[in-house]
């Protein structure tokens, strides 16, 4: 039995992690057995954050690497049948979304003045006075710190959301014209994009990006559709 070790649900998510989630609907896809196992402190991971498997007595880390040995494990279940160009177009869409995009979405929740008692509440809710607003306070100093080291947090806040806008367009775009990224068939990228985009259209109450997501129907179709088609779903 693999153990997938996740976050607790908040903000109206079932599973608050994009990353987490594309496992979870990986293992799905491939009809793996699988228990879902909540942590509140992903120090606790090999890596120091989530998700993580626990199969076999091995704990394997980060959601590319975990894609990768599952990959290998079933004899290519996720990637076997698929062309050298359309992994190429499939990793630059998880490029787009998990190096950019998705630090727009957590800017929208974690930096976010208005947003940011939500976190506070949804990850931090449980811990006592004082101890509570110390942690949540060198947190959120560390997200900022590294957004900020990402690059993104040196632009202004109406350039922040031109970035996430055009990036919304981008795999809007591809999903305009098919019902997946890369065509007709639901591939191992769209469990990635798709958690990502379903983060950001479930999570309550809306973020800065949530309403921009939603000027894209296509965007919104697509993710609906890869939960449909998987039968794992972000929100409660």
């Amino acid at each position: 039995m693999i153990k997938l070790f996740i976050f607790p649900a908040a903000f109206g998510l079932r599973n608050v992690s994009p990353f987490c989630l594309k496992v979870e609907m990986a293992l799905k896809h491939l009809n793996l057995d699988f228990d879902l196992v909540e942590l509140s402190d992903p120090r606790q991971s090999p890596k120091g954050k989530l998700p993580f498997i626990e199969i076999d007595g091995q704990r394997i880390a980060d959601s590319e690497i975990i894609f990768e040995y599952l990959d290998q494990k079933t004899s290519g279940g996720l990637f076997g049948d698929l062309s050298e160009e359309e992994k190429a177009r499939g990793t630059a869409f998880t490029r787009l979304a998990e190096d950019h995009l998705y630090w727009l979405m957590v800017a929208s929740r974690w930096i976010d003045d208005g947003w940011w008692p939500n976190v506070k509440e949804g990850f931090f809710g449980s811990m006592p006075f004082p101890l509570k607003q110390l942690v949540c306070f060198v947190a959120r100093r560390q997200v900022t710190q590294t957004y900020n080291l990402h690059g993104l947090g040196k632009h202004t806040f109406a350039e922040q959301k031109d970035f996430a806008r055009r990036d919304l367009a981008a795999i809007n775009a591809a999903v305009s014209v098919n019902p997946y990224l890369l065509g007709d068939k639901l591939t191992a990228f769209d469990f990635t994009v798709a958690s990502l985009l379903a983060g950001i259209l479930d999570n309550k109450p809306d973020a800065w990006i949530t309403p921009i997501a939603r000027e894209f129907q296509p965007l919104m179709e697509y993710t609906e559709r890869v939960q449909q088609q998987v039968g794992v779903f972000c929100r409660v």
